[in-house]
């Protein structure tokens, strides 16, 4: 069996901060024994305002952010998601929302640019990630040492025909910033169905907290296993959930219910 954490922040608008707390939180992580972490959403910055990522754009291969994901892989000797960090676009003031996979020599071996982008107005709450984000267009999924592994951003989960096109997955990895308004309403559901539809175990990492912008997110990092059932969770807070993917159990979810063979549209 293989074990896996997500790291839940609560990050700032000062990227040094945030460097040294997930430099902090991968290394518990790791010595919890995980072979694969995931870092939240927009862990490097949670801007005064939305264009403050825009600054702080890199290019790839370049920039403090991804030296810290590449050295924590290397140092530790895992395969890190680096949740997302804001990389140049070809529109100057708009970055792409992007997902780094650094295998456990430090290499980055994978991007996904997320694809779906969150728009809600509730009152005075608003949000609009298209006025500052390029949308991604590929799915992406990747092969770790336990099976393949999809990868997918907050406002994705919404959207079950991408996890469907990431094919038969052991892990599909959830990035997030969830609002606490949406997060309270659907977070939790979601996650769990798109385990139980794709029989696969899901392995969601989150902000979790109230921000300096006076943005709240709803956290509730977690693992679930194939048949839907939540095996760890962080409400909220900076923290840390692991948990181990146990392939004859994902074998046994499959055999006693082939409700992916039996797939017909």
């Amino acid at each position: 069996m293989s074990t896996v954490a997500a790291v839940q922040m609560i990050s700032t608008p000062d990227v040094a901060e945030n460097i040294a707390t997930a430099r902090r939180l991968v290394r518990d992580a790791a010595a919890r024994g995980a072979t694969l972490v995931t870092l939240p959403e927009y862990w490097p910055i949670m801007g005064m305002s939305d264009t403050d990522k825009v600054a702080h754009a890199e290019a790839p291969g370049q920039g403090p952010i991804q030296e810290c994901m590449a050295q924590a892989a290397r140092e530790h000797g895992i395969w890190l998601i680096g949740g997302t960090l804001p990389l140049v676009s070809p529109d100057a003031g708009r970055v792409m929302n992007t997902t780094l996979v650094y295998d456990p020599q430090g290499r980055p071996v994978h991007r996904y640019d997320k694809i779906h982008l969150f728009g809600f107005t509730r009152g005075a709450e608003s949000y609009d990630e298209a006025r500052t984000i390029v949308p991604g267009e590929a799915v992406v999924t990747f092969e770790a040492p336990f099976g393949r592994v999809g990868l997918s951003v907050c406002y994705d989960l919404r959207f079950p025909e991408l996890y469907r096109a990431m094919g038969e997955c052991a892990l599909m990895v959830v990035t997030a910033a969830f609002t606490h308004t949406t997060g309270l309403a659907h977070w939790e559901v979601l996650l769990r169905a798109r385990a139980i539809e794709n029989q696969c175990y899901v392995l969601a990492s989150a902000q979790g907290g109230t921000h300096q912008n006076g943005r709240r997110t709803f956290g509730h990092s977690m693992l679930i296993d194939p048949w839907g059932e939540v095996k760890a969770v962080l409400e909220e807070g900076e923290g840390i959930v692991s948990g181990a993917l146990d392939p004859a159990f994902l074998a046994g979810v499959r055999e006693s219910l082939p409700a992916l063979k039996h797939r017909k549209l």
